[in-house]
């Protein structure tokens, strides 16, 4: 039996006019978040393009003479702590994510644990806040330390870290593993030795872009008491702290307008930071997306 094709057309036409149209709306929806951004983006460069210099990364923040503030106390502050997250949440997050893909068996107990950490992921930042603020600084007794805000934040993006290494670990193909075990491999040498590096670009990935997002945090380290003035650069772990999302919010919450660019330098040198980070993310992706085109 035969069917003309004349019947499908109107209907084919219609789906092919409303995928238009959705696609339009898409990239008009695009194109208008990109156009805010590149607009936020030339205000910033216009107000503090002129402040940064060598001067304004090498001093400390002044409350009363603007033009001789900077920013060096909370740039180091900021490298302290996002090394101290980088560290915690990459050793918890993989190897969290390495139990739950092949070592864990599927039962309630881990369908459980995977749900709860989707649930984490989406947790507003000031939560984290008020929890860093309850266990580290109070419970621990660590304080306004260097310590408990990376804690704080590696606690933030632990979520993050666990669900894109689970996803890259599991787009490893099965067929690894079954090598390696016909080989008499155990499955942490299968693990060690075939896995983690076919999964190691999107780790890098999901790691980088967790921490572009810790970088730009303000919320929980305002929950922890975090100081938005340090006249000196931290040398400890138990060392009081500012971060440059701090010096930023008490610069704009300033009425005086050399503050307010003070505050667009300080945005430039954040994302000064911030580019060259993801930057190296979508360099990652494409390398990955390139060899296994190979």
């Amino acid at each position: 039996m035969t069917t003309s094709h004349g019947d499908f057309e109107p209907r084919l036409n219609r789906r092919r006019a409303i995928g238009h149209v959705v696609a339009t709306i898409f990239a008009c929806a695009a194109a208008v978040g990109l156009l805010f951004l590149l607009v936020l983006i030339i205000r910033v460069t216009q107000q503090g393009a002129s402040w940064v210099s060598l001067k304004f990364l090498n001093s400390f923040p002044s409350v009363l003479w603007p033009e001789n503030a900077g920013i060096k106390s909370a740039l180091f502050g900021t490298l302290w702590i996002i090394s101290i997250t980088a560290i915690i949440s990459v050793v918890v997050g993989v190897a969290a994510a390495v139990w739950l893909e092949e070592f864990a068996e599927d039962n309630r107990l881990t369908r459980l644990i995977r749900v709860c950490i989707a649930n984490l992921a989406g947790v507003p930042s000031v939560v984290y806040g008020i929890l860093g603020l309850a266990v580290f600084v109070r419970y621990m007794n660590l304080g306004r330390s260097v310590l408990a805000g990376g804690l704080t934040l590696s606690l933030l993006i632990l979520p993050v870290v666990i669900i894109a290494s689970r996803e890259a670990i599991a787009a490893v193909p099965r067929s690894f593993r079954l090598a390696a075990a016909a080989l008499g491999a155990t499955r942490w040498q299968t693990v060690r030795s075939h896995v983690l590096p076919s999964a190691l670009p999107g780790i890098m990935t999901g790691v980088i872009l967790a921490l572009s997002r810790a970088i730009g945090e303000a919320a929980p380290l305002l929950m922890l008491g975090a100081l938005t003035y340090v006249a000196f650069v931290p040398e400890g772990l138990t060392d009081e702290f500012t971060a440059l999302p701090l010096q930023i919010y008490d610069w704009t919450d300033r009425p005086q307008p050399e503050f307010h660019h003070l505050a667009a330098a300080g945005i430039i040198v954040l994302l000064g930071i911030l580019i060259p980070m993801n930057a190296v993310a979508v360099a990652v992706r494409a390398w990955h997306q390139r060899r296994k085109a190979w």
